[in-house]
């Protein structure tokens, strides 16, 4: 894609994403969740290794829900420093976890040699739509998480964005200014939740501006390969799933095939018209597996720079 310049890799472990996002280009990055059986151990490294070969900017490893599989993200992120050429960014929710469990987590990081982190307040125990009840001994929203990570050592600190907003804020522009808190606190850049349309996210970049939040927000977006996904991760992410898009998908539901195809293409679409939106890169969420995210770099363009 002439109009993407990609960020050059890490050349070192010791980068930072707010430094890299600073320095210029587009910045693509994979996210991936820890797996919970020995199959999915093993899918889960496949795909981590043949991402590795697009060279992204960087990668996470998301918390299960409710802060399920805190030991096991910590063992993944750590274990993908230690053994790749990838540049992780650890995630870190309030959800269950006292102020001095996270600054053990934190620690652990520290110790592993991780500098970037993606502080989260994290989905409420009893999943979307529940009552959000702070952890006794614990920290309640994600500002104050940034405040506790960057106080603990020389941490590079992302944070989360809501195209649509969040689920609890009172309006789109409460929830600007609470993405304001989180610059404030120390965070650097910011990296949306799933959405389907590119004009949430120019909206939300507008509204953020206009309070004075000035950090790079770089959008996530991920292929639906299968028409079971799109109620589930619409739900998921208090995102509406766009009419237009679902009938495209009704459309082709009975072929996997097509359906997987029409999610890839769905999702280029969409990637396109980010980056000419003036988006700082993309962030895929791969659900551990690299089929969908390498076909999308190929339709963009953006393996011809690995």
């Amino acid at each position: 894609m002439a109009s993407a310049r990609r960020l050059p890799s890490p050349a070192a472990s010791a980068a930072t994403i707010g430094g890299l996002l600073a320095s210029g280009g587009h910045s693509f990055s994979f996210e991936f969740f820890p797996p919970k059986t020995d199959e999915g151990e093993r899918q889960l490294w496949q795909a981590i290794r043949e991402l590795e070969a697009l060279r992204p900017t960087f990668v996470s490893v998301t918390y299960g829900a409710g802060g399920s599989t805190r030991d096991r993200t910590v063992r993944v992120t750590r274990r993908i420093h230690e053994e790749t050429t990838l540049l992780p960014m650890a995630h870190l929710t309030c959800v269950g976890a006292t102020v001095a469990e996270l600054r053990s987590v934190i620690g652990s990081y520290a110790d592993a040699g991780l500098r970037n982190v993606l502080a989260l307040r994290g989905d409420p125990p009893g999943g979307p739509g529940a009552e959000w009840v702070r952890t006794e001994g614990g920290l309640a929203h994600a500002d104050e998480l940034v405040r506790l990570v960057r106080s603990l050592g020389d941490f590079c600190v992302g944070v989360a964005a809501f195209p649509e907003g969040h689920p609890e804020s009172a309006s789109l522009d409460e929830d600007a200014r609470v993405l304001l808190a989180k610059q404030e606190a120390g965070a650097e850049f910011a990296v949306t939740q799933l959405f389907f349309r590119a004009e949430d996210y120019v909206a939300l970049v507008d509204r953020a501006r206009a309070v004075g939040c000035t950090m790079p927000i770089i959008p996530g977006l991920m292929p639906l390969t299968n028409i079971s996904q799109i109620d589930r991760f619409a739900a998921l992410s208090g995102t509406a799933f766009p009419e237009d898009l679902a009938e495209r998908f009704r459309a082709v539901g009975d072929d996997p095939a097509a359906v997987h195809a029409l999610g890839v293409e769905a999702a280029a679409e969409l990637a396109t018209e980010l980056l000419a939106a003036g988006a700082p890169g993309l962030h895929f969420y791969t659900l551990n597996r690299s089929t969908s995210t390498r076909e999308i770099y190929t339709g963009l363009g953006l393996a011809t720079y690995a």
